[in-house]
């Protein structure tokens, strides 16, 4: 399946791409850095950050008990994503690497079998793709910015 329509935004990776073991992490430091050089579209401005307690961001920030606007402060000094990520667990909380596994598994099936399942066949009816073209947000996501789909 390839999305005729696909949202590019260069430097935005996919939410599936971990730094350190974590995933959407790595987004979320994009989505920061391309807001401070004004290369985020305005509608993802809004959407970006803790605004929405269910956003990936809001999800990621409260797994790893560190404050957003802090987060950004930080990660607009320069730092690596791993400096930025050893930050998050100085900072926050280091969750075990069992604590990860159920993290990263839980994100990457959000939208299978579950109440984010109406949102998924929502996004994809504004793409213009119809219901179950893909069943999760990470693969809608990809879809959606144009990345082969991982399965």
């Amino acid at each position: 399946m390839t999305n005729p329509h696909p949202t590019i935004i260069p430097g935005l990776r996919s939410p599936y791409e971990l730094v350190g073991m974590v995933v959407h992490f790595g987004r979320m430091l994009d989505k920061i850095r391309l807001n401070a050089e004004g290369k985020l579209p305005a509608e993802w401005v809004a959407a970006k950050g803790i605004e929405n307690p269910r956003s990936f961001d809001s999800r990621c920030c409260n797994f790893l008990k560190i404050d957003y606007a802090e987060l950004e402060t930080e990660t607009l000094k320069g730092r690596t994503d791993s400096e930025m990520l050893e930050w998050a667990f100085l900072h926050g909380r280091r969750p075990s690497e069992d604590e990860i596994q159920i993290w990263n598994a839980f994100m990457m099936k959000l939208g299978w079998r579950d109440p984010i399942k109406e949102r998924v066949t929502i996004r994809l009816a504004e793409i213009g793709m119809p219901p179950g073209t893909v069943e999760t947000m990470f693969d809608f996501i990809d879809l959606d910015e144009g990345r082969a789909l991982r399965y």
